[in-house]
């Protein structure tokens, strides 16, 4: 495996910015620190931060971990993709997601069956625009370009981008789970963005990587925290994985909880979900087992998490993205991996 690169998870916000978060990336581009990364939920998009982080900083890239493809079509995304490259004079990785049913149905207002053929679609369009070789077309039926539909006007025409790309190629990352979103990744993608990784039994993604090739990437996020006291440690840990398990998803259908299931975990699983439906999420985050929640994040004094890097550098993952809002974590993990 190659060195392992470091990243900044910024995640999206709740009420507000992190006070401190364009600090946090030029500290982070100081201590060389590959990438900085921010997230959209239903709240604030995840271009924006970027833009300003990336009009503060010289060279850490910028990447979206992850843009929601009902949020904006295709070529809107493009626009957006092209503009921050070009401002940050090619820096972006840009992130897309299909996200969940509840929040493109409900915040969105728009359809989410049929992801893995949208999301071909949409990446296909975007590449059509980062080339820049001929009009943008697509015969498509999620994202027909131009406008074919019996309530249009039937005067749309292909249009190439004003704009000339900085880059033809501005990479892109899916956020998947599922196993064909996650094998779609290999093949029409530059890299994959897990939500849960455990680098110590990494079966549960061998039969979707198969396709991968050697310059793919993998960038997960891992939550750092430099502490004597491993078991509230390990809590914080499991009320983050709880929440995407029995609440990030409607109780027929969850992605995350899937996925749990398939990593091995299912009586948990359901468990957590009963617990989180019944508004226990105390009992529902302890629930986790020690061990689970050991595996995906890194916890403890700095040797035990010294020691415990041997497993990611071993993996798969090529970037750890670390999701932490303090400078001393930032300056340790750059201490113990670069």
């Amino acid at each position: 495996m190659g060195d392992l690169k470091l990243g900044l998870a910024q995640g999206y916000w709740s009420a507000g910015p992190n006070p401190n978060f364009v600090e946090m990336a030029q500290e982070a581009e100081k201590l060389g620190y590959d990438s900085v990364w921010s997230a959209e939920a239903w709240g604030n998009d995840a271009f924006t931060p970027l833009a300003w982080i990336g009009a503060q900083t010289e060279k850490i890239k910028l990447g979206t971990a992850v843009v929601q493809l009902s949020g904006r079509t295709p070529t809107a995304c493009a626009m957006h993709a092209l503009t921050l490259d070009l401002l940050s004079n090619g820096r972006l990785m840009l992130g897309l997601g299909v996200s969940g049913p509840q929040v493109v149905e409900g915040w969105y207002g728009q359809p989410f069956p049929k992801p893995l053929a949208r999301t071909r679609e949409y990446i296909d369009i975007i590449r059509q625009v980062f080339a820049r070789e001929a009009p943008v077309t697509n015969a498509g039926p999620h994202y027909p370009l131009p406008y074919s539909g019996d309530n249009g006007m039937g005067l749309g025409k292909p249009l190439k981008p004003i704009v000339h790309p900085l880059r033809n190629h501005i990479p892109i990352y899916m956020g998947a789970e599922g196993p064909k979103n996650i094998a779609l990744s290999t093949e029409i993608a530059d890299g994959w963005l897990p939500l849960f990784y455990n680098p110590y039994d990494e079966s549960v993604y061998n039969e979707s990587l198969l396709n991968a090739g050697p310059d793919f990437q993998i960038a997960q996020m891992v939550t750092v925290n430099i502490t004597d006291d491993i078991d509230a440690g390990l809590l914080a840990v499991k009320y983050f994985l709880s929440f995407y398990v029995g609440g990030m998803g409607a109780k027929s259908t969850n992605f995350h909880k899937d996925l749990f299931v398939r990593m091995g975990y299912e009586a948990e699983a359901e468990k957590i979900q009963q617990l989180f439906f019944a508004d226990k999420r105390d009992e529902a985050a302890r629930v986790i087992p020690d061990e689970f929640a050991d595996s995906l994040a890194l916890i403890g004094p700095k040797d035990r998490i010294k020691d415990r890097l041997q497993a990611w550098r071993d993996s798969r993952v090529t970037t750890l993205l670390v999701a932490t809002t303090d400078k001393d974590q930032l300056r340790n993990m750059a201490e113990l991996i670069l």
